[in-house]
């Protein structure tokens, strides 16, 4: 039977000038680079340059994902952007990526469930194309999460990096079955209980300006079995299973959280993209980011089942199953 099927078609993303290396923390905590290794697997981190936005990430993102699409922004009907370090309160940082692209027609706006904002973003964008609501639309991630650092905290600070990476989809049609490309199924879920162990500690509505905070060792526990199941119900939604896996495209949160979800999955860790080491933790950005990366090294290619998941703050988490 034919049906509709969300298409990625396109990749890109940017990513600050300037790297921030281990070394670097040396000087102002009690760390070191290989308490930084050890601990994360992250070796550097990029952070963005006075008066560089979030908004301003995406955009540069956005253009790569055009380019590699060969399309133009006028093709596109809709931009989703998915991050938690928007510009300013209001308006979205979507609707500023609109602006900045030239977009004057459509629509935009931004998706915020913290490190897994972009599994939601995704699941969203699908849910347009599905609806017949848009034909193509840009999904993005973008996060300055240096901005929201107390660094005086060496349990988060040296984390978390800044950056943006974007995917564009696109309505086609399938033939309803696994075999199709696009995006197969999708698993979302949260928990509010848990807000305490990942949170910042200010926003608009209390008049105080905060920075994160995580309970470190309560997060792992939680992501490991969370983001197993999350795929597992997502692999069976979409009539797959772990051995139809060609790559899964974790959130970049910590190579100790990547390794142990890959385990639970029955999956060796060549078959899962990995940039933690060069960009940190880069909450909504980290799968884009990958993704774009893990297509230019030429690890993912066209016909691949692809698998993403995520979990952040909420909590949330949550798993899509493409096929590239």
């Amino acid at each position: 039977m034919s049906t509709t099927r969300a298409v990625v078609i396109g990749v890109g993303h940017y990513l600050p000038e300037r790297v921030v290396e281990n070394a670097e923390f040396e000087d102002s905590l009690d760390t070191t680079d290989e308490w930084i290794r050890a601990r994360s697997g992250i070796e550097r981190r990029h952070f963005a340059a006075d008066g560089q936005n979030t908004s301003h990430l995406a955009a540069n993102a956005a253009r790569a994902a055009l380019a590699d699409a060969g399309l133009e922004v006028n093709d596109l009907d809709a931009i989703v952007v998915a991050t938690s370090t928007a510009d300013l309160t209001f308006p979205s940082a979507a609707t500023m990526v609109q602006a900045e692209l030239g977009m004057m027609h459509g629509f935009a706006f931004d998706v915020q469930a913290v490190c897994a904002g972009f599994i939601y973003a995704l699941t969203n964008a699908n849910a347009l194309i599905l609806a017949g609501s848009a034909k193509r639309v840009m999904v993005i991630g973008a996060e300055t999460f240096s901005r929201i650092m107390d660094w005086t905290d060496r349990s988060t600070c040296v984390l978390f990096g800044d950056g943006a990476g974007a995917l564009i989809l696109e309505a086609r049609e399938g033939t309803g079955t696994a075999n199709d490309r696009g995006v197969l199924s999708t698993d979302l879920n949260s928990d509010g209980q848990f807000k305490d162990l990942l949170f910042v500690d200010g926003g608009v509505s209390t008049q105080t300006t905060g920075y994160l905070r995580m309970q470190g060792n309560a997060v792992f526990r939680h992501a490991v079995e969370k983001l197993a199941a999350t795929a597992t119900t997502a692999l069976g939604k979409a009539g797959l299973a772990s051995e139809d896996i060609d790559w899964v495209v974790p959130h970049q949160a910590n190579i100790r959280i990547i390794q142990g979800t890959a385990k639970k999955l029955g999956l060796p860790m060549d078959r899962v993209v990995v940039t933690v080491q060069d960009h940190g933790n880069t909450s909504a950005a980290s799968i884009p980011l990958a993704l774009s990366v893990g297509k230019a090294r030429g690890q993912i290619k066209e016909g691949d089942v692809v698998v993403t998941e995520a979990i952040g703050g909420g909590l949330a988490w949550g798993a899509v199953v493409l096929r590239w």
